[in-house]
């Protein structure tokens, strides 16, 4: 199956090519998928089925101008070239009618790529015989999703990239009677039964655990232990205006009291990117390839941005590959020393928080975010997890809780996957501990 949309693919890029005026240069990128989606609530079967999709998008460039168009792609060629065909025609035309882009930076080099990463996945038909049994007797909601993703690129200057991987998400919620809910995920390219029992057993652990009367906690400054998933809601929002070099010039980044030395971080704290897990493609919009690993902040202190080849021209910088939006694509956060035995002891009295959601800026030249806790969060004594929490805002900034008031982060790290299934499945997702911080701030 794969290798015959990637011949497609390839088809439909031959025939494209032949038809380009000299003054014209284009892209061409797929996204495309074939995976089961199976359902389910209150531990049964909703809905299931198997899905192959694709688009793709044609960029048409010329006299510094540039215009787009999406399309289906269903893997026959004598379907998608004529829709690719009639899809230049069309920009073409509106080309013509568009203002010129100062900024606009056009594909160069000749690089090429291709990754396949095959997996052990579950047998479609193997899917509710397998995940069922071992929540029987649960009021379990939730969404697998599996299958082969690809990704492909190529354009006029010769660059042709592909990358596919088979992969799956599980993402499901465990209900108590009284409506209150343990969230859990798990994902990977080979599926291990003994990893998914046991993620079902620490999440029927925090669901007994929340069959207890709830206890309210006045707002106020808590010691607060974030899991690895609550780590990566914060990390998430470096995507917005945080760690990209268009918002520090712009003055719209939370890092920019960071990079002027009026903040600092933590020593404890390094934040990368890091391709080498294989769990999304390096290359971006323009098949530019991102370095295998960049340091984004190196034990606390801002060592490199994203930077896209637009903003590269418009800033006079050194681009490296980011996206469009100069946001996280596989992001990583180093371990440190806290042991996952000792977590409870070392919070000995405040929050346990699981999730987190609802994030936004509060204010960002601050670094400040708010949010709302979520699922399974506790309140913590002496080492003894006593009571669940009714659900908290918090507003706190990046430069306290990353900064002076971080205490630790754990020594393992948990991938917390993109489970995303809008319009299509997502890649990738980060890898992150936990952390351990002092005074975080709970508004309400």
């Amino acid at each position: 199956m794969i290798d015959r949309l990637e011949a497609s693919f390839d088809r439909v890029l031959a025939g494209l090519s032949a038809n380009f005026h000299a003054d014209e240069q284009f892209t061409l990128r797929l996204q495309g998928e074939v995976s089961q989606f199976t359902r389910f609530n209150h531990a049964k079967v909703r809905q299931t089925g198997i899905v192959q999709d694709g688009t793709l998008q044609l960029k048409l460039i010329s006299q510094q101008r540039i215009s787009s168009i999406k399309f289906p792609f269903t893997g026959e060629v004598e379907i998608d070239l004529p829709q690719a065909q009639a899809a230049l025609a069309s920009l073409r035309l509106e080309l013509r009618h568009l203002p010129i882009d100062p900024y606009l930076v056009v594909p160069t080099g000749t690089a090429t790529s291709r990754e396949v990463h095959r997996g052990n996945l579950l047998p479609d038909a193997d899917v509710v015989g397998c995940l069922l049994p071992v929540v029987d007797g649960l009021d379990f909601t939730g969404l697998y999703a599996a299958g082969m993703v690809m990704r492909g690129y190529a354009d006029s200057s010769g660059q042709k990239h592909w990358f596919a991987t088979e992969s799956y998400t599980l993402d499901y919620s465990l209900f108590t009677r009284t409506e209150q809910a343990v969230k859990g995920t798990l994902a990977g390219s080979h599926w291990d039964n003994l990893a998914y029992q046991a993620k079902i057993a620490e999440s029927k652990t925090q669901l007994a655990r929340l069959e207890q009367s709830l206890k309210t906690i006045e707002r106020g400054k808590y010691r607060t232990y974030l899991a690895p998933a609550a780590t990566a809601d914060l990390l998430g929002m470096l995507s917005w205006g945080g760690i990209s070099e268009s918002a520090l010039q712009q003055g719209r980044s939370c890092f920019g009291a960071l990079q002027l030395g009026e903040q600092s971080l933590s020593e404890q704290l390094t934040i990368s990117e890091n391709f080498q897990r294989g769990l999304v493609p390096r290359f971006n919009e323009l098949g530019e390839i991102a370095p295998a690993s960049l340091t984004l902040i190196d034990r606390g202190r801002l060592a490199n941005t994203l930077v896209n080849a637009r903003t590269a021209k418009e800033y006079h910088k050194l681009g490296n590959g980011a996206n469009r939006s100069e946001s996280l694509r596989s992001a990583e956060i180093s371990p440190g020393t806290l042991t996952p035995d000792r977590i409870l002891a070392e919070l000995d009295t405040g929050l346990y928080l699981s999730n987190l959601h609802y994030l936004n800026w509060s204010d960002r030249p601050t670094g400040r975010i708010t949010g709302m806790t979520r699922y399974a969060c506790f309140w913590v004594e002496g080492g003894e997890i006593v009571a669940p929490i009714a659900n908290l805002r918090f507003d706190e900034s990046l430069y306290r809780c990353w900064g002076e008031n971080l205490i630790a982060l754990t020594n393992t790290l948990e991938f917390i996957p993109d489970v995303d299934t809008y319009g299509s499945r997502q890649l990738g997702g980060s890898w992150v501990p936990g952390l351990l911080v002092a005074d975080f701030t709970y508004t309400l």
